[in-house]
């Protein structure tokens, strides 16, 4: 007849396995938030250029109220000037 007893060791080692496993999927999910955030903010710059470059060419109105909203510049002016800064 064999008799087995649980140690606490094993108690502590399933413990610690649990914790790092937290700490790792936790970390895992802040890189990749972070990740996200960081692409975000690409394509909002490739989305200005893009409609600057569009704007030099084609002066419309749509283009303007599209800056507008990416910048959060009013004026048609402020947009102008905005442009020159972002195609030099």
């Amino acid at each position: 007849m064999k008799f087995e007893f649980k140690t606490e060791n094993e108690n502590n080692l399933n413990s610690i396995s649990q914790f790092f496993g937290i700490v790792f999927f936790l970390t895992l999910i802040i890189i990749l938030c972070d990740f996200a955030l960081k692409l975000e903010i690409i394509s909002k710059n490739h989305k200005i250029e893009y409609n600057c470059r569009l704007l030099s060419v084609e002066k419309s109105k749509p283009l303007f109220k599209k800056l507008s909203r990416l910048s959060n510049l009013k004026s048609k002016q402020q947009i102008w000037e905005f442009c020159r800064e972002v195609n030099k």
